[in-house]
């Protein structure tokens, strides 16, 4: 208990400093290449890794669904993750990663399992960079050297945008404007600042903002919001105007390349110029863990992803908050 505990501990640190861990693993060659390439999860959503026990088939399930397993009482459905990305598996469904995401618990099955990884954000690189806005993959890790020098990309599955088509009640990820309440309430023309990795989750809070009447910018990336926060500052100042007349909220996810969602944080509340502003965390990364170190950066809130109507209702709390401060 106490070694997990220390490991527990550990990985909080990492997030503290932009770093994380991922697990890589094998899912068999692609369909286009004949290659066997390595794929990535953050450790923080890998709930247990064991191989792969007696899977009972669904009746009329998905092709995609393997089934269901009972780990310790526990029903979880199962998934063919190398029939999902498109891969075929040279020795079998080998492994099984349970994975907890979003408030809900589902499992994977893959070939092998190689390392895991710490890694620094910086080294991950945004996905777009492959020209496919809409892949299954968020980004690309660039992995240190082996041993002979070479140095091999692992990709960064989205985790979101697969458990969205796989499960059968991702039909309530979904943003009804009715049941959201009153509209959002920003002085002059403040934004909603938005940051998320994932198409999927971007897609799911520009429907939420637009039917809060919020006027607002997404960007994909913890990097690309404290630049774009900077140059709002420089613009507010122009104008003879507060940061706070242009920024109401930022709104961040946790996992994101080049600059993770806590260093985002750390840095918005360490600098006199945004210290004010409130900062609400909206991530599938969910458990106690991750929401102590959530109020160790100073943020105003934490939300798992992903219930429109409670993230509505911490959205205008930490607005609210914020003007009677």
């Amino acid at each position: 208990m106490a070694k997990h505990q220390s490991d527990v501990d550990e990985r909080t640190n990492l997030a503290g400093s932009n770093k994380f861990e991922m697990l890589m693993f094998r899912l068999g060659k692609d369909n286009v290449l004949g290659q066997s390439e390595l794929f990535g999860i953050n450790v923080f959503k890998i709930r247990e890794i064991m191989a792969m026990p007696q899977i009972t088939p669904v009746v009329g399930a998905d092709k995609l669904s393997l089934g269901v397993v009972n780990l310790r009482g526990q029903v979880i459905p199962v998934f063919d993750l190398p029939a999902i990305v498109g891969c075929k598996p040279e020795t079998g469904l080998n492994i099984l990663l349970v994975t907890e995401y979003a408030r809900s618990v589902q499992a994977f099955a893959v070939e092998s399992v190689e390392d895991i990884a710490r890694l620094n954000w910086s080294q991950v690189i945004p996905a777009e960079a492959s020209g496919n806005a809409k892949s299954l993959v968020t980004s690309f890790a660039r992995l240190d050297p082996d041993a002979n020098g070479k140095q091999h990309l692992a990709q960064v599955l989205d985790v979101e945008a697969i458990v969205q088509m796989v499960t059968p009640e991702s039909d309530r990820h979904t943003v009804q404007g009715k049941k959201l309440g009153a509209k959002l309430q920003m002085r002059g023309d403040a934004i909603v600042l938005a940051a998320d990795d994932s198409f999927v989750a971007r897609s799911l809070l520009e429907q939420e903002l637009k039917a809060l009447s919020a006027s607002y910018e997404i960007v994909k990336s913890g990097k690309e919001a404290w630049e774009r926060l900077n140059a709002l500052f420089e613009v507010a100042e122009e104008e003879g105007k507060s940061i706070s007349d242009k920024v109401g909220l930022v709104l961040t996810d946790l996992e994101m390349p080049e600059m993770d969602g806590f260093t985002l944080t750390r840095n918005i509340k360490q600098d006199p110029r945004f210290a004010r502003l409130p900062v609400l965390i909206h991530s599938s990364l969910s458990g106690t863990t991750n929401e102590d170190l959530v109020r160790k950066v100073g943020a105003n809130g934490y939300v798992a992803k992903f219930e429109a109507a409670e993230l509505a209702n911490a959205i205008r709390g930490a607005v609210a908050g914020s003007a009677s401060a």
